[in-house]
């Protein structure tokens, strides 16, 4: 035996975040791609630790994006957490529950991260889609959806990325 291998070599630990906080901040770096005026949403569907599908808040695919032709809601100053009707866009939770099923990937039972928390029409899907839990960084005015999460079962964790 060599002086080398009866040393033992010290192993240097690498600080690495916690899931919750890199999938977090996975769904902020989407938010990044968003075109809306108002708030800029990113979210991301996890099973196992794998990343399965995404989304961020815009315009239909292939239409013009707010930031093109403007926002009605702002322009009729709606508050936010009402009238979701007159938005030309889906919201980020919208569109990655919808990128999974036009891909054939099943989220039952996964988790969503999202940057905000999602509103009623977002917590409906998310409730049919059979997603288990919410993990959100911020929140958003909307008293029904979090009453509709909770009824479900479905729990909402709200954490700062550190």
């Amino acid at each position: 035996m060599t002086d080398m291998s009866k040393k033992k070599v010290k192993k240097k630990k690498v600080a690495r975040p916690p899931w919750d906080d890199y999938f977090l901040g996975v769904a902020e770096l989407i938010s990044k791609r968003s075109t809306c005026l108002r708030r800029r949403v990113g979210a991301v569907i996890v099973k196992e630790r794998r990343i399965l599908s995404t989304g961020y808040n815009g315009a239909p695919a292939g239409l013009p994006h707010c930031d093109e032709v403007g926002c009605i809601r702002m322009e009729k100053k709606i508050p936010a957490g009402e009238r979701h009707e007159l938005c030309r866009g889906l919201h980020a939770e919208q569109n990655a529950i919808i990128q999974a099923a036009l891909y054939g990937v099943s989220i039952k039972e996964a988790i969503i991260y999202a940057t905000h928390h999602p509103c009623s029409v977002c917590a409906k899907m998310i409730i049919n889609a059979g997603l288990r839990r919410v993990v959100i960084a911020k929140g958003y005015p909307d008293k029904m959806a979090s009453k509709m999460l909770k009824e479900a079962g479905i729990s909402v964790d709200k954490i700062k990325i550190k």
